[in-house]
């Protein structure tokens, strides 16, 4: 349709008019670029403003066509177009179309004949307009023609960005023979005007640091500075940009980039001096840029070209950096700072003593050296000060700092604890218990729950809350009014249509549009039971189907079928809380209202129902389950009596697959190199120790509850990429964290032993929901905080303050099986350091001690002081020790104390031992 009414309308237009237009058409429409220069001359105004309507409907025509064979002819479109355009807003709009093909139009010929023989003025704005417009991120580009234009015209140079980066990219992708850059640019009349602002554009470090040929001036950072030197551009300007740029931040290479080309400019230290406040807030910046910072000022200090405030100021940002090269130059000026002028040794001490609060204990000691030497030329005014700085310097310099400062440090007010229990020590901060989180009232009309099922299918990873309430708004809805739930889901199922049956990824939430589609007819629903016994695959569930899944599909499809069919009021299994769980009197309430209105519940809502349902023995309650008289009150009546679910503890299991039984340690190729891990296996809930009640589960339901052996010991099957934990699994078992750690616990352990990311985010799912808190589950946290990503570190800390906060919290258990993983290498000690020591640092010091306190005989008496990172974790041991106030040896520490030796780990181990003895 569209190709006629193209062709209608250049046979009217030929038709009224005389050849020249219809020869143009033609010309265009078979792709002859080099004879529409030519054939537009012959174009009075008004013929080119009749020609541009069939020019417009051909383009209409082609952004429906991307073949390759039509790039010429929207080569010779975009020309027409660009003659035939009387104004210059309407040209520039048609020349910076998208549509147009991916080649370099800008640089043909032909245009520029065109655009060349508008008026001077018309060039200009078109010009002025192209020049404003983004550079299209694929590649076109109309900078050739404004540049082009530019010169001819020799009107002001644009200065926005997109001009400004056409121009360094033209420059910087020459290829063949030609100048140095620095000739280049010596010699473009642009250079003045645009080189400076080169310095302003983003992602270019790359580029300006790239060196084109071996000649010298050929790389952009020294042509820029040869440039600079030479006067072609003002070299003041480019040092305040360059540093306004390193000021402004942004990725690393771009912040080396510039780092360079301020080097490469070379400032003399006047220079430097006249901008004393932009190089003071480097120092806040990358490491290497702060390195030059600090050079560079030690450097304006010792020429007294700088105030002597600015060495305080300096020292007060960089003593607080964790770079130990960094704090350590710093200390070193200061030493000099305090020889050369004795006067200034008051500042020198206090500024220094601002170390004292390093995490390293030998930057410690250095700013301990540095206020000894110039303390006596300081004077007893700054020994208040000095011993308040003291208070957080590591206990083996408390001896020392005492002797120099006149007064005892680190004596603490915290009460002594003797033995290896501090659990009745000092005040210990914790974060305040986790309450109830009430799942709020159902959602109340189809408008409402049309809101949020749009924001649960837009969500990159759904909440349990929003699910369960919009799976229980689509039943409820559907039994009210199905009609009007229909209506109201219309632009819903538009935005996120159902995508049809063979899933090759687990179910999850978002498959939730299966039951809207079965809602409005769009896919058959079926009985679970009846597509159980079918042939072929179940809606929701492929090959790559988990366990877990697996019960989230057979709620869903029977979902789809309840609010086709029968359409009962409510589902049984909506949590009353967040975390997934239901309170027994509302399960009990829900199953009455049911059974007075002869409704037989759905399997699979039932069973989740009961797997979800507290535990209780309140007699008020077990007294109206036990009044039900209906087979599924009956159920739960039994179920709640006999306590339900029981809870399975994790057993340690002697297993290596392919070695023989050598140790509770099991291995695992990881492509290149195997891993020792500490595995665990339940002995199952599905059948058995439940009776009658957990053998009458559906079958998804028993094989989620099956036993399991080691957990690695498992094939590594090609589906098992898709297992990993989200926030769904947790609230299908809110009892039964540990049993869901064990099952779980290859993908924790993956997240330190194998470098995944991700699972470990929901340990603090697991933290807060219900159940024992066994081996399973601490030896997950173990992993949890031995992982290599920062944010799976951060869930395990959380889910540790949680287990502490609640009392639940095996100090001893978690640093037990820590004393076992660092030594296998499944668990790095600097990781370690590094998120215990943020824990530390709420205030959870005792139990910081606790784990450390059980982990450093494993970590001492089987590997020593060979670990990497073993000095660390004993010093911050040293420090919650004593700000725990514990006492008790520890006999391990002891022994290494005792070792000859002036290792990082010795002498943090006789520091440590020093603590416990108070």
């Amino acid at each position: 349709m569209k190709v006629a009414k193209v062709a209608k309308a250049e046979a009217e237009i030929v038709e009224r008019t005389a050849g020249p237009v219809g020869e143009l058409l033609a010309a265009v429409r078979a792709g002859f670029v080099q004879a529409v220069p030519e054939l537009l001359a012959e174009l009075d105004r008004a013929q080119r403003r009749e020609c541009l309507a069939a020019l417009k409907e051909l383009r209409k025509e082609l952004r429906d066509d991307w073949s390759q064979s039509r790039t010429d002819l929207r080569g010779a479109l975009l020309i027409a177009g660009a003659g035939c355009h009387p104004g210059p807003a309407g040209a520039a709009t048609w020349l910076a179309g998208t549509d147009f093909g991916s080649r370099d139009w800008a640089r043909h010929p032909a245009l520029h004949v065109v655009v060349e023989a508008q008026p001077q003025e018309w060039q200009i704005e078109v010009a002025t307009r192209l020049a404003e417009r983004p550079v299209r991120s694929w590649g076109w580009s109309m900078h050739p023609l404004v540049e082009a234009i530019v010169r001819r015209t020799g009107c002001a140079v644009p200065v926005s960005e997109p001009f400004v980066r056409g121009w360094f990219g033209a420059l910087s992708t020459e290829y063949g023979p030609r100048p140095p850059l620095v000739e280049r640019l010596r010699t473009d009349a642009l250079t003045p005007v645009l080189l400076p602002r080169i310095l302003e554009l983003a992602d270019i470090g790359g580029t300006l640091t790239h060196r084109h040929s071996p000649r010298p001036g050929d790389v952009w950072t020294g042509a820029i500075a040869e440039l600079a030197a030479a006067g072609v551009v003002d070299r003041a300007d480019l040092l305040d940009r360059c540093l306004a740029r390193l000021l402004r931040g942004g990725k690393p290479a771009d912040q080396r980039a510039f780092l360079e080309l301020l080097r490469a400019l070379d400032p003399a230290p006047r220079e430097y001096a006249a901008r004393p406040r932009d190089v003071l807030a480097l120092l806040d910046g990358l490491s290497v840029i702060a390195g030059h910072a600090q050079e560079v000022l030690a450097g304006l200090d010792e020429a007294g070209l700088i105030a002597p405030e600015a060495l305080i100021e300096a020292s007060a940002v960089v003593l607080f950096r964790t770079e130990k090269k960094l704090v350590r130059a710093q200390l070193a000026w200061l030493e000099k700072a305090g020889r050369r002028a004795p006067d200034r040794s008051g500042p020198v001490v206090l500024a220094a003593a601002g170390a004292f609060a390093h995490p390293d204990p030998g930057v410690q000691e250095r700013a301990l050296n540095v206020v000894a030497r110039h303390l006596a030329a300081a004077g007893g005014a700054v020994l208040p000060e000095l011993r308040g700085a003291a208070e957080l310097l590591h206990p083996a310099h408390h001896a020392r700092a005492g002797e120099l400062f006149g007064a005892p440090v680190g004596s603490g007010d915290g009460v002594v604890v003797v033995g290896d229990d501090p659990a009745a020590g000092a005040d210990e901060i914790l974060p305040p218990v986790p309450g109830p989180r009430p799942l709020g009232a159902p959602i109340g009309s189809a408008a409402e729950l049309a809101e949020e099922l749009s924001a649960l299918l837009a969500a990159r990873e759904p909440e349990v809350a929003a699910f369960e309430r919009v799976l229980d708004g689509l039943v409820r809805q559907a039994h009210l009014d199905r009609a009007a739930l229909l209506a109201a889901l219309e632009p819903v199922r538009r935005t996120h249509p159902w995508q049809g049956a063979g899933h090759w990824a687990d179910c999850t939430p978002r498959d939730i549009s299966y039951v809207v589609a079965a809602l409005a007819g769009e896919t058959p629903s079926r009985r679970l039971w009846d597509a159980l016994t079918g042939s072929g695959r179940t809606p929701l569930r492929g090959p790559r189907t988990s366990p877990h899944g697996a019960v989230l599909a057979a709620r869903l499809e029977e979902a789809a079928w309840q609010v086709t069919a029968n359409r009962p009021p409510y589902l049984l299994a909506v949590p009353t809380d967040t975390t997934g769980a239901i309170e027994p009197a509302a399960l009990v309430e829900r199953l009455a209202g049911y059974q007075a209105a002869h409704i037989t519940p759905g399997q699979a809502d039932l069973c989740a129902a009961l797997l979800r349902v507290r535990p209780t023995a309140e007699p008020e309650v077990l007294a109206a389950a036990e009044a039900l008289t209906s087979p599924a009150g009956r159920w739960l009546a039994h179920w709640l009596r006999t306590g339900g679910l029981p809870g399975q503890p994790s057993e340690r299991v002697l297993f290596a697959p392919g070695r023989g039984v050598r140790s509770r340690r099991t291995y695992l190729d990881r492509w290149w190199e195997e891993i020792e891990r500490i595995v665990v296996a339940q002995p199952g809930t599905g059948s058995g120790p439940t009776g009658p009640a957990g053998e009458r589960l559906a079958p998804e339901f028993r094989k989620l509850l099956d036993p399991t052996g080691p957990s690695v010991s498992r094939a590594r099957a090609v589906e098992e990429w898709v297992w990993r934990p989200v926030p769904h699994w947790v609230a299908v078992l809110p009892h039964h964290r540990e049993e869901l750690a064990a099952r779980w616990l290859d993908q924790f352990a993956a997240g330190a032993d194998r470098d995944e990311r991700g699972a470990a985010r929901h340990l603090p799912l697991l933290a807060e929901s219900g159940g024992p808190a066994g081996l399973a589950l601490h030896l997950a946290l173990a992993y949890g905080l031995g992982a290599r990503h920062a944010e799976d570190r951060t869930g395990a800390l959380d889910a540790l303050l949680v287990l502490a906060a609640r009392g639940e919290l095996d100090g001893g258990l978690l640093g037990r099986e820590l004393g076992e993983l660092v030594p296998l290498g499944a668990v790095k000690p600097t990781r370690l350091v590094a998120v215990l020591g943020q824990a530390a640092e709420t205030g959870a010091h005792r139990t910081v001690w606790t784990v450390l306190r059980a982990a450093l005989p494993g970590l001492l008496g089987t590997s020593g002081p060979t670990v990497r990172g073993l000095g660390d974790l004993l010093a911050l041991a040293a420090d919650c020790a004593r700000r725990a106030g514990v006492r008790g040896a520890v006999a391990e520490v002891t022994a290494v104390a005792e070792q000859g030796g002036s290792s990082r780990v010795v002498k943090e181990a006789r520091a440590l031992r020093d603590v416990l003895a108070g």
